[in-house]
């Protein structure tokens, strides 16, 4: 049987653009260190997502030394974007049902998003993780924050899972859509050697060197029904969850974490379950 281990790590540098695989990753207490401190948002500050711009999966956000970012996309030249000075002030963006304090990326950035998108678009900026944002408090800790991913720091699947889950999708309405790639769920941590859906009973769990909190199960959406390489969407895997992975109201694969402490995550770290 094979050790159960960190097969993959994934950074998400702007929030809903494509993501960034990686060997190695320091976990801060709000995440992965360079994932999810910017996202885009309209006009008035609401954030863009895949949700309703499919189109922002075909961008990609190059990290930069000191922070910054690369950005590029189809028709598009590259611009390189300076993380913001948070001396200039902050501004006010809504997530949904909150709101949290971001700085303003330069003027540049905008016309990108803009013309990149078709409609008014800007990119900020998460300067301090550690005091702006707060985990969902209806499961984390007083403390506890979070970078601009959905509710809590890291997003962890298994390899066992999603090849459960394209089987079942192989057997439904639509097996022309399988199989998924697991990019199609955007998580932080993929880890194999498991058995499929063991993360359900799963409580903590250590990755190498760094020990987690397992939090919740993580709610999907219809970005999962987005082809990441292309921007088309289908009905999978929103159809087949419906019908095997439905709990309560939410359709859920992978979980939510929060770390115990910091330290460095590196693919091929072997993994352990810790109650």
């Amino acid at each position: 049987m094979t050790m159960p281990a960190l097969t993959a790590l994934v950074r998400y540098p702007v929030k809903s653009l494509a993501g960034a695989g990686t060997a190695r990753a320091a976990v801060e207490p709000w995440g992965l260190s360079g994932d999810r401190r910017w996202m885009v948002t309209g006009p008035d500050g609401t954030l863009l997502t895949q949700r309703e711009h499919p189109r922002l999966a075909l961008a990609a956000a190059e990290p930069l030394p000191g922070g910054g970012l690369r950005l590029s996309g189809p028709g598009m030249p590259p611009l390189t974007v300076e993380v913001p000075d948070p001396a200039a002030g902050t501004v006010v963006a809504r997530m949904w049902r909150t709101k949290v304090e971001v700085v303003e990326a330069a003027d540049g950035a905008h016309t990108w998003l803009t013309a990149y998108l078709g409609t008014g678009a800007r990119l900020v900026h998460l300067d301090a993780p550690g005091h702006r944002r707060p985990v969902d408090p209806e499961y984390g800790r007083p403390g506890e924050t979070v970078n601009l991913a959905d509710e809590f720091p890291l997003l962890l699947t298994t390899v066992s899972s999603l090849e459960a889950l394209n089987l079942l999708i192989a057997q439904g309405d639509h097996p022309d859509e399988g199989p998924l790639p697991m990019g199609r769920f955007r998580p932080n941590a993929v880890v194999e050697g498991t058995p499929p859906w063991a993360e359900d009973g799963w409580r903590r769990v250590r990755i190498g060197e760094v020990s987690f909190r397992v939090v919740k199960p993580c709610a999907r959406c219809v970005v999962t029904t987005t082809d990441q390489a292309t921007g088309e969407r289908g009905k999978e895997p929103l159809r087949t969850l419906a019908r095997h992975r439905r709990f309560g109201d939410a359709l859920v694969f992978g979980q939510k974490l929060v770390p115990e402490h910091t330290g460095v995550l590196r693919t091929g770290d072997p993994f352990e379950v810790l109650g």
